[in-house]
C-alpha cells in the first residue's frame, strides 16, 4: 500500500508499511510460532494457514484526534507539540469511512465544535470515533469535554443526517478529564437508534456506542468460523465464551442441544448480545454482565468448553489456575497479545495446545491475532 502521510514522515503508524505484505505475514507467524514453541506441551501445535487481511481499506474504525480551529478544524493525529495533524485520507479505513471524515469535519465548524488545545488544556472537541457497518450505516461518535456543545450538536443533525445518509447512530461521549484517554463512561445517544448492526457470517452483531467490536470485519469473520470449526470437532454440550463483548463467538457457536453462557464486564455489550439473541431466535443461550475471572471462580461446575478472548493483558493467573484445576475438556483462546497468551499456556499445563492459526486484523503493524486450540491430556 502506498501512503503520502508514511512518505511524507507525517505518521509512521504503519511501521511495516514498506516490508513486502507476504513478508509481514510470514514474519507475524514466526513471531508468534516462536512465542508458543517455548510453553511445555507445545511440541505437537499444529499451525494452521494464516488468514491474510486487504492491504488497505479494512478497518471499520476510525479513531481521530480533533485539533486546529472551529474555523479550520483537522481530524487525525497529535504531532510532537501536540497540535492536530490531518490523517482524514487514511488508506487503512473503509471507503464509507473516507467519505465521511471530511463531511464530518465541515459538521465541526458548522456546528461550532471548538477542537480541544492539548497544550493550552481548553476547547470542548476531544476525538471524533466513527464506524461503518458491513451495509455502510455509520455510527458517528462525538467526545467532549463539557455539555456545552450539545445543543448545537442535536440543531445541525440533521443536516449531518442529509450530508450522511448512512448515518445511523449518533452519539456524544463525555470525557472531562485533561489525560489520553479516548473516552469517558457518559454516553449521550442522540439518534433514536442506539445499535449500529455489524452483519458477520450472517449474524447481525448489535454494536452499541461503548461497546467492543474488532476493526477488521472481514477477518473476524473468519476467526469465528474457524472457532465455529473447532468447537463442532470438540461438540461441547455446554460453552462459556468468557469476554464476549457483543456475543461474536457465543453467537456463533450456539446450536441444538448446547447451552452457552457469554460473560462480559460491559453492560452495554451484554444488551447488544441479548437483543441479537432474541432478534434471531437463538435459544440455549444466556448473558452475564459480570467479571469473567469472578464469575468463573463462583460457579459450582465447570462447562464441556471455554472460549476466552481476553483484552492484550490476557486471562492472568486467577483465571488460568481455575481452568487448569477445572476439568474443563476444551479451551479456546483467542488472543492478541502472543506474550500473555504464552505466558497463561504455561500456567495450564494439563490442557495442551493442539492446533493455533495467525489472524492479521492489523496489516502492516506488529500486532497479531492467534486463535489456539486447548486439549485436556
Amino acid at each position: 500500500m502506498r501512503c503520502d502521510y508514511f512518505d511524507a514522515g507525517v505518521c509512521r503508524s504503519c511501521r511495516l508499511l514498506e516490508v513486502a505484505y507476504a513478508d509481514q505475514l510470514a514474519r507475524k507467524q514466526q513471531r508468534v510460532a516462536d512465542a508458543l514453541a517455548a510453553v511445555p506441551g507445545a511440541a505437537g501445535l499444529r499451525w494452521l494457514e494464516p488468514v491474510a487481511s486487504a492491504e488497505s481499506g479494512f478497518r471499520n474504525k476510525a479513531k481521530m484526534v480533533a485539533g486546529g480551529t472551529v474555523e479550520a478544524p483537522v481530524l487525525g493525529i497529535l504531532d510532537a507539540d501536540r497540535r492536530g495533524v490531518d490523517l482524514t485520507g487514511c488508506g487503512l479505513h473503509s471507503p464509507g469511512l473516507q467519505a465521511a471524515l471530511p463531511v464530518l469535519e465541515r459538521f465541526v465548524t458548522r456546528a461550532g465544535l471548538t477542537p480541544y488545545s492539548v497544550p493550552e488544556r481548553r476547547g470542548e472537541l476531544k476525538h471524533v470515533i466513527a464506524t461503518e457497518a458491513p451495509d455502510g450505516a455509520l455510527m458517528v461518535r462525538w467526545v467532549l469535554r463539557t455539555t456545552e456543545a450539545l445543543p448545537r450538536l442535536r440543531k445541525h443533525l440533521p443536516w449531518l443526517r442529509a450530508e450522511l445518509p448512512a448515518l445511523a447512530v449518533a452519539s456524544a461521549n463525555l470525557q472531562p478529564e485533561h489525560k489520553a484517554v479516548l473516552e469517558g463512561p457518559e454516553e449521550i445517544v442522540l439518534t433514536d437508534t442506539a445499535s449500529l448492526t455489524m452483519t458477520v457470517n450472517g449474524i447481525g452483531l448489535h454494536l452499541r456506542p461503548q461497546s467492543f467490536f474488532q476493526t477488521n470485519t472481514a477477518v473476524a469473520a473468519s476467526l469465528y468460523r474457524h472457532a465455529r470449526d473447532l468447537v463442532a470437532e470438540a461438540a461441547p454440550r455446554t460453552l462459556w465464551d468468557l469476554y464476549c463483548g457483543v456475543g461474536g463467538f457465543g453467537l456463533h457457536l450456539a446450536g441444538p442441544g448446547r447451552e452457552v453462557v457469554g460473560v462480559e464486564s460491559s453492560a452495554e455489550a451484554i444488551a447488544s448480545a441479548r437483543a441479537t439473541a432474541a432478534e434471531l431466535g437463538i435459544e440455549g443461550t444466556r448473558w452475564v454482565a459480570a467479571d469473567a475471572t469472578a464469575y468463573a471462580l463462583a460457579q459450582p461446575e465447570a462447562p464441556d468448553l471455554v472460549v476466552v478472548n481476553p483484552p492484550r493483558r490476557g486471562i492472568g493467573a486467577p483465571l488460568a489456575d481455575w481452568l487448569e484445576a477445572s476439568g474443563v475438556e476444551h479451551v479456546v483462546y483467542s488472543s492478541c497479545n502472543v506474550d500473555t497468551l504464552a505466558r497463561d499456556l504455561a500456567r495450564m499445563p494439563s490442557l495442551r495446545p493442539v492446533s493455533a492459526r495467525l489472524l492479521d486484523m492489523f496489516p502492516h503493524t506488529e500486532h497479531h491475532e492467534v486463535l489456539t486450540l486447548l486439549r485436556r491430556r
